[in-house]
């Protein structure tokens, strides 16, 4: 009976974090470039149990292997992974606003000079011109927009430049986008940012465009790529796991008050 509570509530458990997943992916619903989040679980360690247990104590009695049952002692989460596909793409109209549409992560690097990785492509202005994230991070390789740049352009394959007072085209340099053998091995932390880990691998640098990594688009940014309806689905089958879960829990319960009144 007791490894019939455990057991139960290992699923009360893994469904409350579930749940939790669930409820960040709705609650990012219209973070830019938000990739959900999808729960991972795996059973647990299974036990052994004679399937009569008086035949242990009779004397003379072969152990029969067959007559073994093996009993499951419930589950546990293992990982959450984070799932990569395309998000939307929503206009806006910002120069400095540029979405990836394929594969590939922009470079930033931190003020301590170590690197992370986004697909949120809402750029801005330093207070000297410099590209940067909206946290400060500057957009790798580095750009300095100069004070009499009238307009910036961004092609598809990276190219940045801008038009100066004289009407001149100058290009500033290329963009270039970061891919990983295991996107889903990148660690989240935060503010639409990943860091780079054992699992992902390291980062191999490309043009947009090319190579099968992902094109740009100026004037746009990558919507979340998180259903509401599935995820309203995945809530309501999660909310029934764990209530069948704690009935299991309270029917084992009762099973035991019954078996304590048989002596009375």
């Amino acid at each position: 009976m007791n490894r019939a509570l455990r057991t139960a509530a290992s699923g009360m458990y893994a469904q409350q974090l579930n749940l939790e997943v669930i409820s960040n992916n709705m609650a990012n619903v219209n973070t830019t470039s938000f990739k959900k989040n999808r729960a991972e679980f795996e059973d647990l360690m299974y036990q052994e149990i004679a399937a009569n247990p008086k035949n242990r104590t009779l004397p003379g009695v072969i152990e029969n292997p067959a007559a073994e049952i093996q009993v499951g002692t419930g589950v546990k989460p293992s990982s959450t992974q984070k799932i990569f596909a395309q998000g939307d793409l929503t206009h806006t109209g910002h120069k400095l606003d540029i979405a990836i549409y394929g594969d590939g992560f922009f470079q930033l690097r931190r003020p301590d000079g170590k690197f992370v990785y986004t697909r949120d492509g809402s750029f801005k202005l330093s207070a000297d011109g410099t590209i940067v994230s909206s946290n400060g991070n500057v957009l790798e390789p580095g750009f300095t927009i100069p004070d009499n740049a009238i307009d910036i352009k961004v092609s598809s394959d990276g190219v940045l430049s801008v038009v100066d007072t004289d009407g001149n085209t100058v290009d500033l340099g290329t963009i270039e986008l970061a891919k990983f053998v295991n996107p889903g091995g990148l660690k989240a932390i935060g503010n639409n940012q990943y860091l780079e880990t054992e699992e992902s691998g390291v980062p191999f640098l490309g043009q947009p465009n090319t190579e099968d990594f992902g094109e740009l688009q100026q004037g746009y940014l990558e919507s979340s790529n998180v259903d509401i309806v599935q995820e309203m689905v995945n809530m309501i089958t999660a909310q029934r796991a764990y209530e069948i879960n704690s009935k299991a829990v309270k029917t084992v319960d009762d099973m035991m008050q019954i078996a304590n009144s048989l002596k009375r």
